[in-house]
């Protein structure tokens, strides 16, 4: 019989974020796969657990995702754990999680503290619906396909950024979807220095070129305008736009007036015109 794949939550930043339960399973499992054994160890180390501990990270091979698999056919325990939060989102652990699920082996999950929810809880902004976006592609014609990709996302989005990388993607996303879009810039949750700012995406661009980023950031983007009540579309709030523009009016108050008669931000309407 087959033994247990665990994915265990850990703190995001805050040890004692930890619960009785992620402690009594890193205990009782016959084996820890880590992200980074060393930030593991010191987890270990602070609640005296001793257990052996084997290194699965996005360089991992094929070959070192099947010994972990063989040993879990053959009826050893397993535990998953990342650097901080949940495993297995955005994370290496999901090919652990589909090939145990392949091979019908039992996965059970010891949930603890996300960044991203902690994020979207705490942003101000609408929590009824999001999506998780991740880090953004460095290469910028991907990075440009994924954000067209998301122009017209009602949905708040969230997205992971590292502090060397954040002043270049305030700018793509200011330029993509208008200045006016409101953002709430999430900074070493749970830890000594966590910070929340709200502005909009011109205010970020602004403040971060004044201020150097320090610490992750998790970032969480307002969503494009709905506007079901009357079933104006963004394309039909355009069309109006371009008739503005056609009688001679500059393109920035044609975007303005329609936003006012449409209930869609200026900014996003600008922002189809480029």
């Amino acid at each position: 019989m087959s033994g247990t794949f665990y994915v265990i939550g850990t703190p995001i930043g805050n040890l004692e974020d930890i619960t009785l339960r992620q402690l009594d399973t890193l205990a009782a499992v016959d084996f820890i796969c880590a992200e980074d054994t060393r930030v593991t160890l010191k987890l270990l180390n602070r609640f005296d657990i001793k257990k052996q501990l084997i290194s699965f990270h996005e360089h991992s091979s094929k070959a070192d995702a099947q010994r972990i698999i063989d040993r879990l056919l053959a009826g050893e325990s397993c535990g998953i754990v990342t650097d901080a939060g949940m495993p297995c989102i955005s994370d290496p652990g999901e090919v652990l999680v589909k090939l145990c699920a392949e091979q019908g082996i039992d996965i059970k999950v010891v949930p603890g503290p996300s960044a991203v929810v902690s994020a979207v809880a705490v942003s101000g902004l609408s929590t009824r619906r999001f999506t998780f976006e991740g880090f953004l592609p460095v290469s910028k014609k991907e990075r440009a396909e994924r954000l067209e990709k998301l122009r017209g996302e009602t949905a708040v989005m969230v997205f992971y950024e590292a502090p060397h990388k954040l002043k270049t993607t305030l700018a793509d996303l200011c330029g993509f979807f208008g200045g006016d879009r409101r953002i709430a810039l999430c900074r070493e949750l749970t830890k000594i220095h966590e910070e929340v700012i709200r502005l909009t995406l011109a205010e970020a661009v602004e403040y971060y070129n004044l201020n150097e980023p320090k610490g992750e950031f998790v970032l969480v983007l307002d969503g494009a305008s709905e506007n079901a009540e009357d079933g104006i579309t963004i394309e039909q709030a355009m069309e109006q736009v371009m008739k503005l523009i056609d009688m001679g009016e500059k393109p920035t108050e044609a975007c303005k007036a329609v936003a006012k008669e449409t209930g869609f931000r200026k900014s996003e309407l600008y922002a189809k015109l480029q």
